[in-house]
């Protein structure tokens, strides 16, 4: 059994550091920001350092997967970004849904640098939009569907973009990819536990049975009943056990035999988290306005 209190998730390789100093030196390339969230962890998939980095920058979030998380949370979050001053959209990037607003959004918030273009005279003078957000919340999903072409590589797994590039998507409008950065320490442990959940964190450096029982003890808090009906468990059977025993039964209803017929927790930690990560389990939100901040 995982003791759920040791680990703590941390990972910030080499290349992130690099990153950030790359967002720094292209932000007077661009009229404003576009950030990336995961609809179903908004405040942990923030990157703290951001507002620094861009320099007060108009921002522009983009609430993506929004189809993985409750619907009705979802717009309570994106009227929680607007009482802050931020443009927010919820959006699902594979399918382009919420995308067709996004254009007349980046002309909105950048009315005065359009009409300060047109008083230069230059009215055709292109918007630029530096892309950011931390890896795996779908830059490149977002990029691909905007650009109307597969131009930027797109994996379900952090790390996949490594250097900046450009993209033209239509209405005068350009895009800069950035590669995904992660900020050095979480100071919150359950920032982590949720980057891991949502695959920002590399598996390699968690535990998959210790990730799959925090998840569970989550999902035993408020969304207990979507684990009973994804994999088929009594009631009782979630909310009067530890984590472990949970993941046990998950494990014997998918029939998931080890060694001497004992059940294959690893596996069953495994298919738990991936489908947690592709909206198997229906459609719920972690983080919640009213108790998030």
């Amino acid at each position: 059994m995982p003791d759920l209190q040791k680990q703590t998730v941390q990972w910030f390789p080499g290349h992130m550091a690099k990153t950030r100093r790359q967002i720094k030196e292209c932000l007077p390339l661009v009229d404003c920001v576009t950030e990336l969230l995961d609809a179903r962890v908004p405040l942990a998939s923030r990157n703290p350092e951001l507002d620094a980095l861009t320099e007060r920058k108009p921002r522009i979030v983009l609430l993506n997967k929004c189809d993985m998380a409750d619907e009705e949370t979802t717009q309570r979050w994106i009227e929680w970004f607007r009482a802050r001053g931020q443009f927010a959209l919820a959006v699902d990037c594979r399918s382009g849904k919420g995308l067709n607003r996004y254009h007349a959004l980046v002309r909105r918030v950048l009315a005065d640098k359009i009409e300060a273009n047109e008083a230069r005279g230059m009215p055709g003078k292109a918007l630029r939009v530096m892309v950011v957000g931390i890896p795996n919340t779908g830059k490149s999903s977002f990029i691909n569907r905007m650009a109307g072409k597969n131009r930027a590589k797109v994996a379900d797994r952090p790390g996949v973009t490594r250097q900046n590039q450009w993209f033209a998507i239509g209405n005068g409008i350009e895009l800069l990819d950035t590669p995904g950065v992660l900020w050095p320490k979480f100071d919150d442990p359950a920032v982590g536990d949720k980057l891991a959940f949502i695959g920002s964190v590399k598996d390699e450096v968690t535990d998959s049975e210790t990730m799959a029982c925090r998840l569970i003890a989550v999902l035993q808090a408020s969304h207990a009943q979507l684990l009973c009906e994804r994999y088929k468990l009594q009631e009782a059977d979630v909310l009067d056990e530890e984590p472990y025993t949970v993941l046990e039964r998950i494990g014997a209803k998918r029939g998931m035999k080890g060694r001497g017929g004992s059940i294959d927790t690893e596996r069953a930690a495994i298919t738990l988290l991936d489908e947690y990560r592709a909206g198997k389990l229906g459609r719920l939100s972690i983080e919640t306005p009213e108790l998030d901040g």
